[in-house]
């Protein structure tokens, strides 16, 4: 298979397993970057500002970088702000593990009232945010750094030269512009500058290459919240009854059974909904158009049903949805070390740690019925209470162009390993690794890869970092 076959629903056949060329891609050269104008020159460019785009260009910045951000959507912060997913997942069950820049957006959030925390002992979502309210914390953790930002931007054409990476070629609405760093960090979620630089990539997991499901979370005004609380089990049980029968016979759209019992029963006014899936290729642009457009119609076909059955529901209206669809996995960059599913069970500790990670084996159907192995909690997809493992630095690398890092979801995992690492908390610890690890570089002039590995965990831990038991 190559990556022009398609499923009929739209499904690249990349991955498959097997490391993909990149021979559909080209770069610019220096010379015809030059016919350009420079819009911005920075140490270190950091494509994409979500949450892995914001750590790593404020923890850059923070140790003297001059850094500059790129970001395709109108604010920064991605999933977190602009597609509604407001979890931090930090906790082995018995004491915060992941610190840091994720700890310090924490405590930024909850003193303008951002947050709701959770019981870090028992829960692994140790704590929810205000999705509005995080795009002004990173915002302004960005601009106190002094990193140069700019929205409404994609990154674009990756310009090479010596088997380096020089910058990337962007058009902004006043032409084709020249943004050029001297260390680039691809945060773009689905590695487009890393694959467009022409590193190979796995997509989607081995047996049909389908990767995981995405979901539009939404929001809800006008419940009853007494009169729903008020509620009785048997009631409530008849009605998620009848959106089951509804869905068997094709009247309902697929859900997240699980979520959409919790929220149907618990969910708050203006907190986002997570329990509306679909499936598709998300490197297909007019593929995900539509799974957009599908799935916001889809959240008001299920309040349309909640008006008419859920007590305190009679008067609810969907607030918002997201902007865009919550993307859990597309390309998986391969990098010098890969991050598995035996070393996140294992809870297996790495040389290269930059930090720890707690979640589970979490694999949201790939077909998109909604299933997630969230409810499948059992040793077979989940670490013992208590432990967790170390998120290498080696992901983030490759051999192939010295100056490029992947610090984002794209980084190198196996299908089922970045069902863990994908969540927000655990992205945001390898991006401050990564981050730090790239000023760190630039001030002793040498390759990213070649950074002493100790010295950075040093300074990692001065800046908050939780990060113990690491092999000597």
């Amino acid at each position: 298979m190559n990556r022009r076959d398609f499923f009929s629903n739209g499904m690249l056949l990349g991955g498959l397993g097997l490391g993909c060329s990149n021979s559909l891609y080209a770069t610019e050269t220096m010379e015809q970057a030059a016919k350009y104008p420079v819009a911005a020159e920075a140490d270190i460019l950091v494509c994409g500002g979500g949450s892995s785009g914001v750590a790593t260009a404020v923890s850059a910045a923070r140790h003297g970088a001059k850094v500059v951000l790129l970001e395709r959507l109108p604010s920064v912060g991605g999933m977190a702000t602009n597609a509604l997913v407001n979890f931090f997942h930090c906790s082995d069950r018995e004491k915060k593990v992941i610190l840091g820049l994720v700890e310090e957006s924490v405590l930024r959030a909850d003193k303008n009232g951002w947050l709701r925390s959770l019981d870090p002992v028992n829960r692994h979502e140790t704590c929810t945010f205000e999705p509005e309210g995080m795009r002004i914390v990173w915002q302004k953790m960005l601009r106190e750094a002094g990193v140069r930002t700019f929205c409404y931007l994609t990154a674009g054409e990756p310009v090479m030269e010596d088997g380096k990476i020089k910058g990337v070629l962007s058009d902004t609405k006043t032409g084709r512009k020249f943004f050029t760093g001297q260390i680039v960090i691809d945060c773009t979620g689905d590695g487009d500058i890393a694959t467009k630089c022409g590193l190979p990539f796995e997509f989607g997991r081995a047996s049909d290459g389908l990767v995981q499901g995405m979901t539009m979370l939404f929001t809800m005004r006008g419940i009853d919240l007494d009169k729903r609380r008020a509620m009785s089990n048997e009631e409530f049980n008849k009605i998620t009854k009848e959106m089951e029968e509804l869905h068997q016979q094709g009247k309902m759209p697929a859900y997240s059974v699980g979520n959409a019992y919790h929220f149907m029963r618990y969910g708050n006014n203006y907190f986002p909904w997570n329990m509306c899936p679909t499936a598709g290729n998300p490197l297909d642009e007019e593929v995900l158009t539509q799974l957009t457009e599908e799935s916001r119609e889809r959240v008001f076909a299920f309040a349309d049903f909640w008006k008419q059955r859920v007590p305190g529901m009679e008067n609810a209206t969907v607030d918002q949805t997201a902007c865009c669809l919550g993307i859990r996995e597309s390309r998986r960059v391969s990098g010098n070390k890969t991050l598995t599913e035996e070393m996140v069970l294992n809870a297996v500790k790495h040389p290269d740690a930059v930090g720890h990670g707690v979640w589970m084996i979490d694999i949201h159907d790939p077909k998109g019925s909604g299933h997630t192995t969230y409810y499948d909690r059992s040793k077979k997809n989940m670490l013992e209470v208590g432990t967790s493992y170390h998120i290498p630095l080696g992901i983030a690398f490759n051999d192939r162009i010295p100056n490029l890092a992947v610090a984002c979801r794209a980084a190198s995992t196996t299908h089922e390993a970045l069902s863990s690492f994908r969540v927000m908390s655990h992205l945001m610890t390898l991006a401050q690794g990564v981050g730090t690890c790239a000023a760190m570089a630039l001030k002793q002039g040498v390759a990213l890869d070649k950074v002493n590995v100790n010295e950075l965990q040093k300074v990692l831990k001065a800046d908050g970092v939780y990060l113990e038991d690491v092999p000597a």
